[in-house]
């Protein structure tokens, strides 16, 4: 089996789970946190490039942002437990050092824990290239930003794209 192919049936086994009820929305995000983690720690390790290159080249997983109800919980848990390194926060955001990317946490408006976002690092940014391939494929996308954007995936999560070195902002 193609390690890219082990790596989309691990994310659907994952959602699986998460709908049967078998995960909570927590221990889903914290597990797609992980399964992020492990392919920057070993890049080429789960998922190699196509052949062709055809597309945008996602080259890492940037960041990947959760809403819960208790923002510094769940910060001092990440920070102690995994020991991340708090990088950027505000009164509503947390941002958590993991390698080259990070973890975000925003404070949720009293709805269950959930993610809020993922974000993909692309080889050779250009936002223009990007959002003109979304309008064909007649995707929405948020924002006129020439460093980051947001668009809905064609089965509604919400995905950021920038530039692969992209920091976040608070």
């Amino acid at each position: 089996m193609k390690r890219e192919n082990l790596m989309i049936e691990t994310i659907e086994r994952m959602l699986t789970d998460l709908e049967r009820g078998k995960l909570t929305r927590r221990q889903f995000a914290v597990s797609l946190a992980t399964l992020a983690a492990g392919s920057l720690a070993a890049p080429g390790a789960v998922a190699a490039p196509p052949a062709a290159p055809t597309g945008f080249r996602a080259v890492s997983v940037n960041h990947i942002t959760v809403k819960v109800s208790d923002l510094h919980r769940t910060s001092r848990f990440y920070q102690e437990f995994f020991q991340m390194p708090l990088r950027q926060q505000s009164a509503t955001t947390h941002i958590l050092g993991v390698g080259n990317s990070f973890f975000g946490i925003e404070q949720g408006d009293n709805q269950p824990a959930s993610v809020s976002h993922f974000d993909f690092g692309i080889e050779n940014f250009n936002a223009d290239a990007i959002r003109a391939r979304l309008t064909e494929l007649n995707l929405k996308f948020s924002g006129t930003s020439k460093e980051s954007f947001k668009f809905n995936d064609p089965d509604g999560f919400l995905v950021q794209v920038n530039g692969p070195d992209y920091v976040g902002h608070v």
